[in-house]
């Protein structure tokens, strides 16, 4: 057994040791991961195909809609315009001007990132396959990742609120980040606030909670 002055040294160190972690950490509590930012295999921006082309979030993410999880695209749905666009439009232009003035057809330019998305689907420049070369599955890094005992499902959510409310302004962002805690707090108080049938939604810090008739709270809504 520790002497009395050992223990009381063991428990001062502890508290200390924890003291020190804490306030060189974020200070989050377990599971919460915002902030969170990963780099991909393609460095898709999503400030330029949401923010500056103003590409709705259901058409790449369209399980959204129809189904709870909202999926991420096939790259299929991405050679539905990079079968034809291939790099930025000032490079393009950038190379018709070379071309006019060489007095030849310009040349078809590949972006590093969209050179990614041919190579992985084993396209050629003309966007044909490959002879012998398989695809290989771009392994996109998930952000926003609830722990397997919740249920979510996008379906009720995105048809009475944007995307932005529980992602951020994912149109400003150059990379994906996880702006909300996605806490079954965080959850919780968003459904306190709000009426299952009111119009628009309330965040924390907005209203007040409507006690007597908001959206359901019940422990088997998420766990079940």
């Amino acid at each position: 057994m520790l002497a009395p002055n050992t223990r009381v040294f063991v428990a001062c160190s502890v508290i200390l040791g924890g003291v020190v972690l804490f306030a060189n950490s974020d200070g989050r509590l377990p599971g919460d991961h915002t902030g969170y930012a990963p780099d991909q295999p393609i460095a898709y921006s999503h400030r330029v195909h949401a923010g500056e082309l103003g590409i709705d979030c259901e058409y790449c993410h369209y399980g959204a809609e129809t189904s709870p999880v909202a999926g991420i695209p096939p790259a299929s749905v991405c050679m539905n315009c990079h079968n034809t666009v291939t790099t930025s439009g000032d490079a393009t232009l950038a190379e018709k001007i070379r071309a006019d003035a060489a007095g030849e057809a310009p040349r078809r330019l590949f972006s590093p990132q969209i050179r990614r998305l041919y190579d992985a689907l084993g396209l050629d420049d003309d966007g044909k396959k490959k002879p012998g070369v398989e695809p290989t599955p771009i392994r996109w890094v998930r952000v926003h990742d609830l722990p397997d005992y919740v249920y979510f499902d996008h379906r009720p959510h995105v048809a009475r609120m944007e995307c932005q409310v529980c992602h951020g302004p994912v149109e400003a962002m150059e990379r994906v980040r996880q702006v909300n805690s996605m806490s079954m707090g965080w959850c919780v108080d968003c459904h306190r606030l709000n009426a299952p049938d009111g119009a628009g939604v309330v965040m924390p810090g907005e209203g007040h909670p409507r006690l007597h008739h908001h959206v359901n709270t019940d422990c088997s809504v998420c766990h079940y």
